[in-house]
């Protein structure tokens, strides 16, 4: 069992804690701020099945794994998402049922579907910085009950963690979507959707803004809305590694929606229409472990 910080939720030994009482504080911080974080959630044995599902991925990559370098182990930043039925460390972790009923907990919502998984690897020396986004407008989902738990597999200290614009997942802007290569837009302004102004100027213009970030251990895990905006350094360290399993869960408001572009995972509509719930097993409801 992980030895948890004092502030803390100690993991039971389905490996993720679903405590809805000591997680009240980070669940009122999500909801205000659009991110939070719960510390001690996933269990030290949960953690290595993780682990070994990063790197079964890393050699067994998707068709839509990406490679954000060169692709050389020792300096890479790589990603890849949609594996979860073919890596069943995933699999486990999400019909685990303990982290689904964080999410509705978070969500405020009764059912609970799983969207997708994102692995993130910046190996040392990756000095590649993931610019100012917010997620939803690559998603081919509308809905406010959604929430993104950011699992850390190494220490991650603040100041290379990443950083939320704290309540900007209530703003009601959606900005274009970037490319994390060259920050470039996916498209020009068109309809509700905006381009995205000078974040750092913002910031430092604005002093009603302000951001939130957090130190993470292996097991913390940090959630944040698919609306609130966020950005991460590269990983400066020479020796250590920064892989993080992120989890995308949505509620019961959740439904298809179409982009102006390309979205991220490229999913297909496959007959679902704008406005429909996601009735879809590329979806599943996931049953939630007791409250």
């Amino acid at each position: 069992m992980k030895s948890a910080s004092p502030d803390a939720t100690d993991a039971p030994e389905t490996g993720t804690a679903p405590d809805t009482e000591r997680n009240v504080d980070a669940i009122e911080t999500f909801r205000r701020d659009g991110a939070a974080v719960l510390r001690g959630v996933v269990d030290d044995a949960t953690l290595a099945a993780l682990a070994e599902g990063v790197e079964f991925n890393r050699t067994h990559p998707s068709s839509w794994s990406h490679w954000y370098t060169n692709p050389d182990e020792s300096v890479g930043f790589w990603s890849d998402y949609v594996t979860w039925r073919s890596v069943p460390q995933y699999e486990r972790l999400v019909f685990d049922g303990g982290l689904a009923r964080l999410a509705a907990d978070l969500m405020g919502s009764d059912t609970v579907r799983f969207f997708h998984e994102h692995v993130l690897v910046k190996e040392p020396g990756a000095t590649e910085r993931t610019p100012w986004h917010h997620d939803q407008p690559y998603y081919c989902i509308d809905g406010d009950q959604n929430v993104s738990m950011w699992i850390a597999l190494d220490p991650v200290p603040e100041e290379v963690g990443m950083r939320f614009v704290a309540g900007s997942h209530r703003w009601g802007r959606w900005f274009i979507p970037r490319k994390f290569v060259d920050h470039t837009p996916y498209a020009p302004e068109s309809g509700r959707y905006e381009l995205l102004p000078d974040i750092d100027a913002m910031l430092v213009d604005d002093p009603s803004l302000r951001t939130v970030s957090f130190g993470v251990e292996p097991g913390d895990v940090v959630v944040f809305h698919y609306r609130t905006l966020h950005d991460a350094p590269g990983n400066p360290s020479s020796e250590r590694r920064r892989r993080v399993v992120s989890l995308r869960w949505v509620g019961d408001d959740a439904v298809w929606a179409d982009r102006p572009w390309q979205v991220s995972p490229p999913f297909e509509p496959d007959g679902l229409r704008p406005g429909d719930p996601l009735d879809d097993p590329r979806f599943p409801q996931i049953p939630l472990a007791p409250a």
